[in-house]
């Protein structure tokens, strides 16, 4: 017995010596919609995090993105990367003129055909706007990983309902469209990494023929870091410049807080000005926008109560996983949790009558000890330690 077991152990130890050795060499082109740091709104966190656990695990990684706005070459991407590459989106008129999405068409990079073109390694599309080349003939027979954070006709098409704009609403609504069908490029994919359960769904209904893998987002927390005791404001946070966004601050203000007396802090990127102007009228109410993440961390660790809320189905809302590892209590309403399990984890608030008593019930509540475990149980599914476990797999000898 003694000796089987000694070989068993040597056995452990070559198998782990071998994978480790496999890591070393294991590469992984990542092709990135937009430059995924500072990682301060949905997407870009999940590429981010994703790219930082993959790199904690080994695996080098080519990043690839694409640059517009005003984020610029960051060295922190170079420190997890093996090489990081920018090109730049180009977004003349005429591209809107193109039978293919605006968002596909004006990230088209022959530069980056050419590189993905120099080795055989494995490639991540991050999400259906970086996806022209997923159906390039040269490209046929590599390892090719579709990630959607959205299923974007759909996303679209709400940000069209939202929109008053005219112009831009015919904007969305054609791009929606084009998005639509577009995405039957995905087939090509060797595997669909879907972010929420619902999307699972329909990817593995819509597409049976391409293998749909439920991966959730990542996100920059390892473990439940939840704090203690008391917080002393309400807080409701996201990149406030999308529609979807603050619509929601929007309806939060008219339905909930303007009918409570606690402090409230409204924290996010660019508020649109009616937004600005309409917190003014409530003295109780607070504007915090375009914090830095070590801002924006300590605003949600020092909250009492989290309200979220949503009109949209789609993709898996990174606020919410944001305040499920690090802030105490969280009511969301049914829109925000669907496709997940983790109804277990927050105050269902369906009606503003709901999330008013939630807060009263809640707003003096210490966060126990108890509550920390318990949040801790009810997001095991959402560890990064998981779902790059379930990458690697993906990427497996694909070198």
């Amino acid at each position: 017995m003694f000796l089987q077991n000694t070989k068993f152990k040597c056995e452990n130890r070559y198998l782990s010596i071998f994978f480790y050795i496999y890591l070393l060499n294991t590469h992984l082109h990542i092709i990135s919609f937009d430059i995924p740091y500072p990682a301060n709104y949905g997407g870009v966190i999940d590429v981010f995090h994703k790219v930082r656990c993959l790199h904690a695990e080994g695996v080098k990684v080519i990043l690839h993105c694409f640059e517009y706005g005003n984020r610029k070459a960051s060295p922190e991407l170079e420190k997890l990367c093996e090489h990081v590459y920018y090109y730049k989106r180009n977004t003349s008129f005429i591209n809107q003129l193109s039978a293919l999405p605006f968002n596909v068409k004006s990230r088209k990079s022959s530069e980056l055909k050419q590189r993905l073109l120099q080795d055989n390694y494995p490639i991540l599309f991050e999400v259906l706007h970086t996806c022209y080349l997923l159906n390039d003939s040269e490209l046929k027979n590599r390892i090719k990983l579709f990630r959607h954070s959205n299923i974007e006709h759909d996303y679209f098409l709400e940000l069209a309902k939202a929109e008053t704009s005219l112009l831009k609403k015919w904007y969305l609504k054609l791009e929606a469209f084009k998005l639509k069908r577009f995405e039957k490029q995905i087939t090509n994919a060797s595997n669909i990494l879907s972010v929420s359960e619902t999307d699972l769904t329909y990817f593995k209904n819509t597409y049976p023929q391409t293998p749909s893998i439920y991966l959730p987002s990542f996100h920059p927390y390892d473990d439940v870091i939840i704090k203690q005791g008391k917080g002393n404001y309400i807080l409701y946070h996201g990149n406030l410049s999308i529609s979807k966004n603050y619509i929601a601050a929007n309806w939060l203000i008219d339905y909930v807080f303007s009918k409570i007396s606690h402090p409230v802090i409204i924290a996010g990127l660019n508020p649109p000005q009616h937004l600005i102007d309409k917190i003014k009228l409530y003295p109780h109410i607070t504007l915090k926008q375009n914090c830095t993440e070590q801002e924006m961390q300590a605003l949600i660790e020092d909250a009492q109560i989290h309200c979220l809320y949503t009109h949209q189905t789609t993709g898996l809302k990174l606020k919410l996983v944001s305040v499920l590892f690090s802030g105490r209590y969280v009511l969301a309403n049914s829109n925000m949790l669907t496709g997940t399990n983790l109804r277990k984890a927050c105050q269902l608030c369906d009606t503003p009558a709901t999330y008013i008593s939630s807060i009263e019930k809640l707003f003096n509540q210490s966060f126990s000890i108890n509550d920390i475990e318990t949040r801790k149980q009810a997001t095991q599914s959402m560890l990064n330690s998981t779902k790059t476990k379930t990458l690697l797999r993906l990427i497996e000898f694909t070198k």
